[in-house]
């Protein structure tokens, strides 16, 4: 991964969760300087007009939900087709200028590099070329306001802002043409709150919203929050590092997202009143409450599909499949891929004593209920 040491990589242990000092230096005046970071893709994108203008934004593939729901795995199988282009670690942390980055990255000497599991311990190894979710950084340059508790987090089709949108089509098609691909692919958990903005502004766009069994997910958040806390407690670095790369989904950045405009107050209290479970439940709920919204209206229903990972990890070959035709996407061998890498994870279960279970489901029920979890 760029910018993160793998010190163990070489004997083929986990990701550590270490930010080198150059990238470090580099992210600081990513985040310092966002504008300017903003003027350099236009001109990158000036430069590259001649290309460009043969290269279109055709059905792009949005995955987008809460962490922890499958949503990297999903995220891996689709980058292996090679219609296909995301942003890669190695695309950190010039994201707003792909192609200039990525001329650099080619010419300032590349070692061979070894998969290793990354830092979430989760099994899933990663290289600089594995697929990751970036984008978020495009949109924090424009919506400051974005991970803001107190602020509704919904862009909707009333949203309008032509000066993202020119750049945000312009990133995309950059990427299609690094990457020699056809369709723009992306994993963004905050684009959950987005998904009517991204349908007027693509109305072929498809998306894929992962989902779990709130029991098994809130543990695996809670079990990251922890992992991420105590090395970004030890390594402020790190804190910096999540931050500027726009992940604040665990760890001493934990921001909730703002579904509806009230709710993430009461989850911040939750979770600073020591309540993790219950501000874990209440977020869970929100979240996919505000999904299940979506799920009711015919006018965006038709372009999204619910991937929940108990079928996934069941029989990931008819998962796969469902999921390809939902994005018109031929097979390549994803399918037979899928049912040889996906399983249930052995690695850990939840401990919630028997109140914290019922706790969990008193918050999460009737949200629950709508995808099937009983």
């Amino acid at each position: 991964m760029i910018g993160t040491r793998r010190s163990t990589e070489s004997r083929g242990g986990a990701a550590g969760l270490e930010v080198d000092t150059w990238t470090d230096a580099i992210g600081r005046l990513l985040e310092r300087f966002p504008r300017f970071w903003i003027k350099v893709g236009n001109w990158e994108t000036r430069l590259l007009a001649e290309q460009l203008d043969h290269t279109s934004v055709s059905r792009p593939i949005y995955i987008a939900g809460l962490a922890r729901s499958g949503s990297t795995i999903l995220l891996e199988l689709l980058a292996s087709h090679p219609d296909t282009a995301s942003h890669r670690y190695r695309d950190f942390p010039l994201v707003p200028a792909p192609m200039a980055w990525n001329w650099f990255v080619d010419r300032a000497g590349r070692t061979e590099q070894v998969a290793a599991e990354r830092a979430h311990r989760d099994r899933i190894k990663v290289t600089p070329e594995s697929p990751e979710a970036f984008e978020e950084i495009v949109w924090m340059a424009f919506f400051p306001d974005l991970h803001d508790p107190s602020t509704n987090a919904v862009l909707d089709e009333a949203a309008r802002h032509p000066c993202f949108e020119a750049f945000y089509r312009d990133h995309i098609r950059k990427l299609l043409l690094l990457r020699n691909a056809s369709r723009y692919l992306a994993k963004g958990n905050y684009n959950v709150t987005r998904l009517r903005y991204l349908r007027k502004l693509f109305p072929d766009a498809r998306f894929i919203v992962p989902i779990r069994d709130p029991t098994w997910h809130i543990a695996s958040l809670m079990k990251q929050h922890r992992l991420f806390s105590e090395a970004e407690s030890r390594d402020g670095r790190v804190l910096s590092h999540m931050r500027r790369s726009g992940h604040f989904e665990f760890g001493l950045n934990r921001v909730p997202i703002n579904v509806d405009g009230t709710i993430a107050g009461e989850i911040v209290r939750l979770w600073k009143s020591g309540e993790d479970v219950a501000g874990w439940a209440t977020y869970w709920a929100s979240v996919y409450g505000y999904v299940a919204a979506m799920l009711d209206d015919p006018a965006i229903a038709g372009s999204m599909l619910v991937v929940r990972y108990e079928d996934l990890c069941s029989d990931p070959g008819g998962a796969v499949s469902t999921m390809l035709d939902h994005c018109e996407l031929d097979d390549r061998g994803l399918r037979q891929a899928a049912q040889a890498t996906i399983s249930f994870p052995a690695y850990y279960e939840p401990s919630f004593t028997q109140a914290e279970r019922s706790e969990i489901r008193s918050r999460t029920a009737a949200v629950a209920g709508r995808f099937g979890y009983g």
